[in-house]
């Protein structure tokens, strides 16, 4: 009946996801972008020649987006951050070691040689914890019943942080964060070659060999539900009429561009949505100036230091990519010019003269690492269909269930995918 079975609003991580599980099951799919280019906040910006990505960026080995990558048969190539590197955190204007292992734990003079014990009695549980028994509790309150030492606390909240980029321990929920700490402790973390935009190229170039058609510049405006169809009008005047749509778009966004979403579920998720932000320094250096300062963590500060370069190829002639970030608690008041002066300062404390070094740099003052997160305040899942509209699907990092950041936004454009394949089977058998 119509050119396209599918129409994909965004071409982010989320959206060409779902587009290549379609288009690999024979459906006919049009991805409409509104900039000029896919990727959304997995771009990455060449800087005369200089690879940064939107903050720093790391795909867990063991998650739910690798997974979903290798079943899609796209390799990604790249380093593993956490191999041979020693942890550094910040405390009272101070740089020590962060115990991670048995050698640093002896070693490290943040803890008592009790709380050393009891540390590493944590860190071993937390390997071997069944985090599908964890109640629906915050993340505060798991600590707090599990971890009584102070400064134990503030490391694990500091791994919490890292591996959420997430400042809420009250909002969070306990089971999504520690399964995610779980994965860093197993797996470890991928820093990609050529920045994420690789991994948006290979999942461009997959989808268009499968047939997707791809537009930028598209800017859709009005999704109108019309029962069987779905009407999809863009800001030129192009119309796409389609059986189902996606829309891979943070929660203001699809609530803007579907009419009578009021009326729908996606009014409840996007009221109870909580965005995540950050603010973020990514440098290219000519050397780093304390070579030791690979990757420090902030114990009494929301904030982290990565040298991506030890792990990935981001540049030709050698410079090094490194990135600082202080994460936003969404509860609080953002103050963009003291995060930066904060985040210059604590560059100074771990590489003093680091503004000789730098060819190029950025600075993010709020990034969104998220548009929503698992949290106490949420009364369901969102997605990945709107149950009053038949034919329409959200995807996202926002439109997670149990997973957060990129394994979000890439679990929910398979589960959108996989709804419609399932949904458009069962049309078929009650029809045969």
């Amino acid at each position: 009946m119509f050119k396209y079975d599918v129409a994909v609003v965004g071409g982010g991580l989320a959206g060409l996801t779902a587009a290549n599980f379609l288009a690999r099951e024979g459906k006919k799919v049009v991805v409409l972008e509104k900039s000029n280019r896919p990727g959304g906040r997995a771009m990455t910006n060449d800087k005369n020649g200089v690879l940064m990505n939107l903050g720093p960026h790391g795909l867990y080995l063991s998650g739910d987006a690798m997974t979903i990558l290798t079943e899609l048969g796209i390799s990604i190539p790249g380093g593993n951050a956490s191999k041979s590197v020693q942890i550094h955190g910040i405390l009272n204007n101070s740089v020590q070691v962060i115990p991670t292992d048995f050698t640093s734990i002896m070693s490290s003079s943040l803890l008592s040689w009790k709380s050393k014990f009891v540390f590493g009695k944590l860190m071993l549980r937390l390997m071997k914890l069944n985090v599908n028994s964890i109640p629906e509790v915050s993340l505060k309150e798991w600590a707090d019943a599990e971890i009584s030492d102070p400064m134990i606390r503030h490391i694990f909240y500091s791994i919490c942080r890292l591996t959420t980029y997430t400042n809420a321990p009250t909002l969070q929920l306990a089971k999504p964060v520690l399964k995610q700490v779980q994965r860093s402790l197993k797996g470890g973390v991928l820093y990609v070659d050529g920045g994420w935009e690789t991994i948006i190229q290979k999942l461009k170039q997959q989808a268009i060999a499968s047939g997707v058609d791809i537009f930028t510049n598209k800017n859709v405006t009005n999704i109108e539900h019309h029962g069987d169809y779905q009407s999809i009008l863009c800001s030129d005047g192009t119309v796409f009429d389609v059986a189902d749509c996606i829309v891979a778009a943070p929660p203001k966004e699809a609530m803007k561009m579907i009419k009578g979403a009021e009326q729908t579920s996606l009014h409840q998720w996007n009221e109870n949505a909580i965005s995540v932000t950050a603010s973020c320094i990514d440098l290219g250096l000519k050397k780093l100036p304390t070579s030791r300062h690979q990757f420090a963590i902030g114990l009494d500060q929301a904030l982290f230091f990565t040298n991506q370069s030890r792990a990935a190829k981001l540049s030709e002639d050698g410079t090094l990519v490194v990135s600082l970030v202080k994460y936003h608690n969404p509860i609080e008041e953002i103050n963009v010019h003291a995060d930066k002066k904060q985040l210059e300062s604590v560059m100074d404390l771990l590489h003093p003269g680091w503004r000789h070094e730098v060819v190029v740099q950025q600075f993010l003052p709020k990034l969104t690492v998220s548009y929503d997160f698992p949290h106490m305040k949420r009364k369901e899942n969102p997605g990945p269909s709107i149950p009053e509209m038949s034919g329409i699907y959200i995807a996202g990092d926002w439109a997670g269930h149990e997973e957060v950041l990129a394994d979000a936004a890439v679990a929910s454009g398979k589960r959108a995918a996989h709804q419609i394949l399932q949904t458009n089977n069962m049309i078929f058998a009650k029809e045969g």
